[in-house]
């Protein structure tokens, strides 16, 4: 077989098994060692490749990051700039706009045709088996970029912790791993086909292989001859990548789809043999386009997935844009009035940009997952937050938690905190302290944000008014309960009624129609806050009225800058949002403050509209801290009596409304038949939802003697976990992580199978256990 034959068999093959039997053909490449050199000249490379990305798409989007940069590069070389020097773009964006004429590097902002001309840049093939087979499909990608000579392939395409693209400013894979993540996600033999051709007008000089195709096979040999662990190889016969003339390379195509897949005459391809992926169950241009498009939030450019898999239907081809643009094209219909909205972090000197999505009841399904906050630095998610953060106690807004998303562009921040905050594999964030002020700054924001307090409000409402009628005789029954039990009383206040789900609220009366103008005329400090005492060792938050829309913070055009300043020297860690008029500042005290000290702060806006800034200065006075309802312990401070002084007791819960769901709204709550109860909060509202067509309640019911009476069973079910349920919450909130919602259901979940039997055990007699 001669070597062009060698490479478009392996391109062809769609099985490791294939590739082994093509390998072991004529000089028998895959038995002999001799043949193969360690991946980035390393024999200790299973370290740095078998340490990255925890998930197949994060590691896929590391190829296609690769791709996107290869036609920038492209781009810029053939304009005869040297991309490292001052002449060539200084971001992302830049070469985006420059190169491909996109505003502001938004795929957002160009016309659907012309997405799809910027596609034929870069493709994603899926061929082979399809899921249900038992068997995974191989992945195919390939790009137009500036493609690699066979020469330069071992310190290009397969290097490791190079410094190849360090100082270009324009390109996002910077880490050089080679986008080897993907590699522990093929198949049982890790195996990975290399091909690439350098554009023919900007090939090297003196490189004798320049207008060759060089192509290469990757694979995972296991630990032997003495080595403590697995190593990565690739094929390199007699030390060199082996290479053929030959004007283009054309994808192998089973003519299934309507678009026929092209031919390369430079670029680079990549097969991934066997990718182990979870969102492959389906076509790739359904679960695993939406999942790439949460890792690759706003890609510099689309990428065209093909699905040559032998599936039916009609969307066998589509283009990826990035969850961006599918959030901008559907906006119209997809969210609540007034979202998206934004609120502005800077922590410790470090700026971010928040953009909150709230989506109508429901919407959120198809966008995302269980991401909550989203991290992204160029377009690329480099870590989340899951939606818990949003039902935490803290943030308090549970009844909208699967239909929010914060995306947070971090863009800016320095190489130091981009280190402290992401792994380098750049698909999850770094525990530390700048985590934990980010995090808990963002809390903050979510938790006073006045137009996510007035959703959460009106979706309580609308969940729970059914069955208000219930309320006065389940409260009786659970308070006389209480009243004959010692220990449970101690453990809740029963003189509380239940909660009222119309309680009245400044949220819900500042819902209103808000029309916000391009560029503020005011932007005014409330009177109550130009002058304000602030606690000892508390945030503070300082209020102003103005008329510029939600979006003026993070708009690409025309942006407004803020500015906080202290005695004249900027303030590194505050954050600001900004919904329908109203812009809350929240600041925390300089750690030197002391009790009775005084601060002068101001705060600047302006845009490229303005030649002075809107300016607004504002005094705050330290005092001594008072002592709140709830400490951090979870423990109540109750007022001194008889000359006792203070005492402390555990937390204390009101009686919670609770609403019993059937199988018919199960997927409102998502329960199904071994779900059992769930709790959401709302302000001071305590609300449970029991599963009322739990199974084991079922059986419970159906096995009893038709004598029994299924009322009462039911509610001894719902009584005993209502109880249950609190007593979890109460011994939970004394903690220094409360339980949340999803942990709280994973237990009551746990308990259904025998809360009906343990409540039986009170009928037991001394001679049941008496062994007489």
């Amino acid at each position: 077989m001669n070597i062009s034959n060698l490479c478009l068999e392996l391109l062809k093959a769609d099985s490791e098994l294939e590739v082994i039997n093509t390998l072991k053909k004529g000089e028998n490449y895959w038995d002999d060692d001799s043949q193969w050199k360690p991946f980035g000249g390393n024999e200790n490379n299973w370290s740095a490749i078998g340490n990255q990305q925890g998930n197949a798409v994060s590691a896929l989007v590391e190829k296609f990051v690769n791709s996107i940069d290869a036609v920038l590069m492209r781009e810029c070389l053939l304009r005869g700039i040297d991309p490292t020097s001052n002449n060539a773009p200084q971001s992302i964006d830049k070469a985006l706009e420059e190169y491909f004429k996109i505003p502001h590097g938004n795929l957002a902002n160009v016309i659907s045709a012309q997405r799809s001309k910027l596609a034929e840049n870069i493709g994603l093939v899926a061929t082979g088996a399809k899921r249900k087979s038992g068997n995974s499909p191989s992945l195919t990608i390939f790009d137009l970029g500036e493609g690699q000579t066979p020469q330069q392939m071992p310190e290009t395409l397969l290097s490791l912790s190079k410094s190849n693209k360090l100082k270009i400013p324009f390109v996002q894979g910077k880490f050089n791993m080679g986008g080897t993540g993907v590699l522990p996600f093929c198949g049982k033999e890790n195996l990975q086909l290399i091909i690439s051709r350098r554009h023919p007008q900007i090939t090297p000089s003196g490189d004798p292989s320049s207008n060759q195709w060089g192509f290469t096979l990757v694979r995972r040999q296991e630990p032997r001859h003495g080595r403590r662990s697995s190593m990565f190889t690739y094929l390199a016969p007699r030390g060199n990548i082996l290479s053929f003339d030959q004007d283009s390379i054309a994808l192998p195509d089973n003519k299934h789809g309507t678009q026929e897949l092209p031919s390369l005459k430079w670029g680079t391809i990549i097969k991934l043999y066997e990718y182990q992926l979870d969102t492959l169950g389906t076509l790739i241009t359904n679960n695993l386009l939406r999942a790439v498009s949460v890792a690759l939030v706003k890609p510099g450019l689309p990428i065209r997935f093909f699905e040559k898999r032998e599936y039916g239907g009609h969307s066998l081809e589509n283009n990826m844009h990035g969850l961006n643009v599918r959030l901008d094209d559907d906006k119209r219909s997809l969210f609540e009035p007034d979202f998206p909205t934004s609120f502005d972090l800077s922590i410790e000197g470090e700026k971010m940009k928040a953009t909150v999505y709230a989506f109508t009841k429901g919407g959120a399904k198809t966008y995302k997952g269980k991401e909550g906050v989203i991290f992204t630095i160029n377009g690329q998610t480099h870590g989340f937050i899951h939606q818990r953060i949003f039902g935490r106690k803290s943030v308090n807004l549970g009844y909208i938690a699967d239909d929010l998303l914060v995306i947070i562009d971090a863009t800016t921040i320095s190489a130091r905190s981009r280190e402290d905050l992401f792994m380098n594999s750049r698909d999850r964030l770094r525990e530390g302290t700048l985590h934990d002020i980010i995090e808990k700054t963002i809390e903050e924001e979510l938790k006073d944000h006045q137009g996510l307090r007035n959703l959460q409000e009106r979706r309580r409402r609308e969940s729970i008014t059914e069955q208000l009628t219930d309320e006065k005789p389940l409260r009786e029954v659970l308070e006389g309960i209480l009243k004959k039990s010692p220990v449970l009383n101690s453990l809740f206040i029963t003189g509380d009624q239940l909660s009222n789900p119309y309680k009245s609220t400044s949220a819900i009366q500042q819902d209103r129609v808000f029309t916000g103008k391009k560029h503020p005329t005011f932007f005014t400090i409330l009177k109550k806050d130009s002058q304000r005492n602030v606690e000892f060792g508390r945030r503070f938050k300082i209020q102003f009225e103005t008329d510029v829309e939600n979006e003026y913070f993070i708009r690409e055009d025309d942006q407004g800058q803020q500015t906080l300043s202290l005695d004249r020297q900027e303030v590194s860690t505050y954050s600001i949002n900004l919904f329908n008029g109203l812009a809350t500042l929240n600041v925390n005290l300089p750690v030197d403050a002391n009790v009775g000290d005084s601060f002068t702060y101001q705060l600047d806006i302006t845009d490229s509209t303005r030649l002075d800034p809107f300016s607004n200065s504002f005094r705050v006075t330290v005092i001594e801290a008072t002592e709140h309802e709830h400490s951090k312990t979870g423990k109540r401070q109750l007022p001194s009596t008889e000359g006792k002084g203070n005492r402390q007791q555990p937390s204390m819960l009101a009686l919670p409304h609770i609403e019993e769901v059937r199988e018919e709204d199960w997927g409102k709550h998502d329960f199904d038949k071994y779900s059992a109860l769930k709790f959401l909060r709302s302000g001071d509202s305590l609300d449970f939802f029991i599963n009322m067509g739990n199974t084991y309640l079922l059986h419970e019911i159906k096995n009893k003697p038709k004598s029994s009476n299924p009322k009462l069973i039911e509610s001894q079910y719902k009584y005993a976990f209502v109880l249950l349920g609190l007593g979890i919450l109460s011994q939970s909130e004394q903690g220094e992580e409360p339980i949340d919602e999803e942990q709280f259901s994973k237990i009551t979940r746990s308990l259904a199978p025998v809360i009906l039997p343990i409540i039986g055990l009170g009928g037991l007699s001394v001679e049941d256990i008496s062994g007489e």
